[in-house]
C-alpha cells in the first residue's frame, strides 16, 4: 500500500500532458479547494477529479477487484470513498 501514489498517477500525467497541449493551464492538488482536486483549471473555474478504479470501486469496471482478504475492512474502506465522492461533487 505503501507504492500507492496519490500524486502523478499515470492516468494524471496522461490527461496533464493532453489539457497542456490543447492550451489549457491548470494548478495542482490545490489545498485551498474541498477534497484537493487533481487539476484546478482557474479561468473556466473548473475542478477534475482523476479517480483510482480499486480505491473508488467503480462499477463494471474490470480493473475493481475485492481484496481477498481483509474484505470487509476494504468494502467499508471502499464504501466510505464513494460516500465522500458524492459529498464532495455535490459542494462544487
Amino acid at each position: 500500500m505503501s507504492r500507492v501514489r496519490s500524486k502523478d498517477t499515470k492516468p494524471e500525467l496522461i490527461v496533464r500532458k493532453f489539457l497542456h497541449a490543447q492550451g489549457f493551464r491548470y494548478r495542482l492538488h490545490d489545498k485551498k479547494l474541498r477534497g484537493k482536486p487533481d487539476l484546478v483549471l482557474p479561468k473556466y473555474k473548473t475542478v477534475i477529479f482523476l479517480h483510482g478504479c480499486f480505491f473508488h470501486g467503480h462499477e463494471g469496471c474490470r480493473f475493481f477487484i475485492v481484496p481477498k482478504t481483509r474484505t470487509d475492512w476494504w468494502l467499508d474502506k471502499i464504501n466510505g470513498n464513494k460516500r465522500r465522492d458524492v459529498r464532495i461533487k455535490t459542494n462544487f
